[in-house]
């Protein structure tokens, strides 16, 4: 049961945005810019990067909700989902994801510990600084949502198939799309708290 009362119905995050939509925009907003649009890492990888930084972070919803997401964008290839959140540096993803990957990796445990080795590492593997940004970003805001999920103790289902019937939605759609389905109308009333 979540610390405050949210919407019931609604896991982890959902709750909490149809709780206060005034900060689910500017959230689902950087979200969408993070993960969903056009860019040079392709919106698998950036999900990938996402997943392992929340199940670094023991979210439980998070990580299978972008998990899912990840899995959609990869042909539906969850194994490789399951290999990042084990061990990256042996799944089957690219080098410079690989390299990438160990930057968010540093961030989840503080910003600071990010060297100059590991961003070295990821310019050699290809990494370009927009690639390298949002992976620092990505990390950071997944730091952020995780802490915001479970520090509200949010109600997370625990079948697997929910999260996979919504990635698809979502890969799709992106991210305001998927939040306009929740949040319309909702939260008015806890616009103050």
């Amino acid at each position: 049961m979540a610390h405050i009362k949210v919407p019931e119905g609604l896991p982890g995050i959902r709750g909490l945005f149809a709780f206060r939509p005034q900060t689910a925009k500017p959230m689902s907003e950087l979200a969408e810019v993070l993960l969903h649009q056009p860019g040079t890492l392709t919106p698998g990888e950036r999900e990938l990067i996402a997943t392992y930084v929340s199940s670094r972070n023991d979210c439980y919803y998070c990580q299978n909700a972008h998990g899912a997401i990840a899995a959609h964008h990869l042909d539906g290839n969850e194994e490789t989902v399951r290999e990042v959140k084990r061990d990256f540096e042996h799944a089957a993803v690219s080098d410079k994801l690989k390299a990438l990957l160990a930057i968010a990796g540093k961030v989840q445990q503080g910003g600071k510990n990010v060297q100059s080795e590991d961003v070295e590492r990821a310019r050699r593997e290809g990494a370009t600084d927009l690639e390298i940004h949002d992976t620092v970003l990505i990390a950071a805001a997944f730091c952020m949502f995780n802490r915001y999920v479970d520090g509200l103790a949010t109600w997370t289902p625990t079948d697997l198939n929910g999260f996979r019937q919504r990635a698809a939605k979502v890969a799709r759609d992106g991210y305001l799309a998927a939040l306009a389905g929740y949040v319309s109308g909702a939260g008015s009333e806890h616009a103050d708290g």
